[in-house]
């Protein structure tokens, strides 16, 4: 893919016509006075940063539950990383870089604990009430859960952060109002009816980039997490015939090279071909549409900022080496079951007795709920967990709680 260096236009701070424009924002639900010193994106990357979500992502699973190692992925430094590589695609792209850092910072807001296998033990759990959805749940967060300003709940985020957070994969529903993924989850429906978010519509290029950042991130990063891990091998990597033409590269270059340089090696030029890919792919489809502005993007019939075709069949192949040889390794199989266990075992428990939920809030906002109203409550109490309060939480009160080791 051909990447045209003039138009990127490194630190020139040009901004191009079809950029989210932060002194032309949609606003936020509750009106507030404009910042004398930072934009409406830059003040919305800055609350995302200091809530107390953004905190707890430092002792979420990514992949590894955290007692596995100090240096593997939390969700926190996943997404400090899918937040500098959305920033990058975001410049050399003259998009707005504020907004494409907050959407990427608050993506993952809504995970549970013990990564993807808590969010499917939750959502089985919440299914008689309306089931689970991280993006739905990061909604809530932001909107609802964090109670740190006087005069509202949530952070007040903009309307396009909003947007980014809720569409950054795609629309929810076809202009025929049907579910592009099932059902649209009851939070995000909720809060459309107070701020529509246009769920039918693609959302800003900025949220793009900031997806497709994600990807990139992840990908790469649980290559070198599973290579740490020893579940996978050099030679694993060589059924990828992307990955197998970046290691022969490295050894020809530096034939003498110890593993863990040669495994950097690798995943840094992985980055930079997928960066670059998504860039040069991104610049073809924007001048075939020629946008005129922000809405030519959200009313465009396909999404901007993608890979090639080649880049996502690497993409396919990469995901069904890392799944086969690490998300459904038997290790991690048997880490994933004890993690449901605690998941479950703690709704059950805190369904029946409400008031083990020990924060002043939960206990005081619980009394005369219905089913329905409680379980969504527990769900929030739940997600909020950190995999360390999880397992602490489970141990106070039961007799054996299962090893994550």
């Amino acid at each position: 893919m051909t990447i045209d260096t003039v138009a990127l236009g490194f630190g020139s701070g040009e901004r191009a016509v079809y950029a989210s424009n932060p002194w032309a924002s949609r606003g936020r639900l509750f009106p507030e006075n404009s910042s004398l010193t930072r934009s409406e994106f830059q003040r919305d990357r800055d609350r995302i940063v200091h809530t107390t979500a953004f905190r707890r992502l430092k002792h979420k699973t990514q992949v590894f539950i955290s007692p596995d190692g100090d240096h593997y992925r939390t969700r926190l430094t996943h997404t400090v990383e899918v937040a500098q590589i959305a920033r990058a695609l975001a410049r050399a792209l003259k998009i707005d870089e504020d907004l494409a850092e907050g959407v990427a910072l608050v993506h993952d807001f809504g995970h549970t604990p013990f990564g993807h296998t808590g969010e499917d033990a939750l959502d089985e759990l919440l299914k008689p009430y309306g089931g689970f959805d991280h993006n739905a749940q990061s909604l809530r967060i932001v909107t609802k859960l964090e109670r740190r300003y006087a005069e509202f709940d949530g952070i007040n985020l903009t309307w396009e952060s909003l947007e980014g957070l809720v569409k950054h994969n795609g629309p929810l529903l076809t202009k025929a109002g049907e579910g592009t993924r099932g059902p649209v989850p009851q939070p995000i429906r909720d809060y459309c009816l107070l701020h529509d978010l246009e769920i039918a519509s693609y959302a800003s290029l900025e949220a793009q980039v900031a997806a497709i950042a994600d990807d990139i991130a992840y990908n790469t990063h649980d290559i070198d997490d599973g290579l740490r891990s020893g579940l996978l091998t050099f030679e694993m990597l060589e059924d990828v015939p992307f990955l197998a033409t970046l290691m022969r590269e490295v050894r020809e270059r530096y034939p003498h090279l110890e593993d863990s340089r040669f495994a950097y090696e690798i995943t840094r030029r992985q980055i930079t071909h997928m960066v670059e890919d998504v860039i040069g792919v991104s610049q073809d489809n924007l001048r075939k549409l020629e946008p005129q502005s922000v809405a030519d993007i959200r009313a465009a019939d396909q999404v901007i900022s993608t890979f090639s075709g080649e880049m996502a069949e690497t993409d396919r192949q990469i995901k069904k080496l890392l799944f086969s040889r690490i998300y459904r390794h038997p290790d991690i199989m048997r880490i994933r079951a004890g993690a449901a266990q605690i998941v479950s075992d703690l709704f059950k428990a805190y369904m029946n007795d409400p008031s083990l939920m020990r924060s002043h809030y939960w206990v005081n906002h619980i009394a005369g709920l219905g089913e329905t109203a409680l379980a969504r409550h527990v769900g929030d109490y739940l997600a909020g967990m950190t995999d360390t309060f999880a397992i602490k939480a489970h141990g106070e009160l039961f007799d054996h709680t299962p090893d994550l080791r």
